[in-house]
């Protein structure tokens, strides 16, 4: 498939996405509320058999960001399917584990991290906090409150 094939094929799942915006010619940011997340996910790694790297989460102003980071390798090119979490109380998304299983840990991390749910994981334990860290203190979020140790 060439470029401007993988540009036709994303664009045939254009209704599930609130925008496409291509910052490089090898990369492209695919923005899309959560709950539409698993299937655009299941989309870029069974149809254009694009790679899964990692995952990311950002807590932002307004809401929770959780980024899918895929590469098409035949073209060099990265797909980053961006997902927004509106809910800051209740951050949930659908877990891409099932189809991706490489998600599992790095799904958990930003359990353990951010808060942020992710519905039908396998395995939702902790990662990397210590299992006597209280419940409901996220490190990686806005209002965390660092205390020094002594």
């Amino acid at each position: 498939m060439n470029l401007e094939e993988l540009k036709n094929k994303i664009n045939s799942i254009s209704d599930q996405l609130i925008k496409i915006e291509e910052t490089a010619p090898t990369r492209v940011y695919l923005s899309c509320e959560a709950e539409k997340v698993y299937n655009i996910c299941k989309f870029l790694f069974e149809d254009v058999k694009a790679r899964f790297v990692i995952s990311t989460a950002i807590d932002a102003d307004n809401c929770y960001e959780v980024i899918h980071h895929f590469a098409y390798d035949q073209l060099s090119t990265f797909i980053n399917v961006k997902a927004f979490i509106r809910d800051r109380n209740k951050p949930l998304i659908e877990s891409i584990t099932p189809i991706i299983p490489g998600a599992e840990w790095i799904e958990r991390e930003m359990h353990d991290t951010f808060g942020i749910e992710f519905n039908n994981h396998p395995n939702m334990k902790r990662l990397i906090l210590a299992d006597d860290w209280p419940q409901g203190i996220c490190p990686l979020k806005k209002d965390y409150e660092f205390k020094k140790l002594r």
